[in-house]
């Protein structure tokens, strides 16, 4: 199964803060696309989560991946540069969603290889409007990679 022709994606959210978690899971859900959500509550477990690493040997290859900047253990610049060197999980599509909104830290995260860069808005509803946009862009617009699946 692709995410290209799919009607169910993968979504990996690799983020800290419960609340972001619970709003980005709540807005995806109430997207138009049905996405089976995963969560990374850090850098480390993405990577393990991706590495299909116990006790996550079972674990699907994201259509997409949410990933935040400011996180313990591994942030998500140290993800991105681990899943960029990784033959197995360059391809998988990265959009940072974060609530940095530094130059530097955005110029970093395409260097990087993400796929974009997002800053989350404080706001519910307008979170709610990014997130819509993202799913459109990356589900019904854009031709993901067809990735190994479980």
């Amino acid at each position: 199964m692709t995410g290209a022709t799919s009607s169910l994606f993968e979504v990996l959210i690799v983020d800290d803060e419960p609340g972001d978690v619970s709003l980005t899971k709540m807005a995806l859900r109430e997207g138009r696309f049905l996405c089976n959500i995963a969560v990374a509550v850090n850098g480390e477990e993405a990577m393990e989560i991706l590495r299909k690493q116990p006790p996550y040997a079972d674990a699907p290859t994201p259509d997409l991946i949410l990933l935040d900047l400011n996180m313990p253990q591994k942030n998500g610049k140290e993800v991105l540069k681990e899943m960029r060197a990784d033959p197995d999980l360059v391809v998988i599509p990265v959009v940072v969603l974060t609530t940095s909104d530094v130059e530097r830290d955005v110029v970093a995260a395409y260097e990087l290889g993400a796929s974009g860069y997002v800053t989350k808005p404080v706001e519910v509803d307008a979170l709610f409007q990014i997130i819509r946009g993202i799913e459109q862009y990356w589900f019904s617009i854009v031709r993901l990679p067809t990735l190994k699946k479980h």
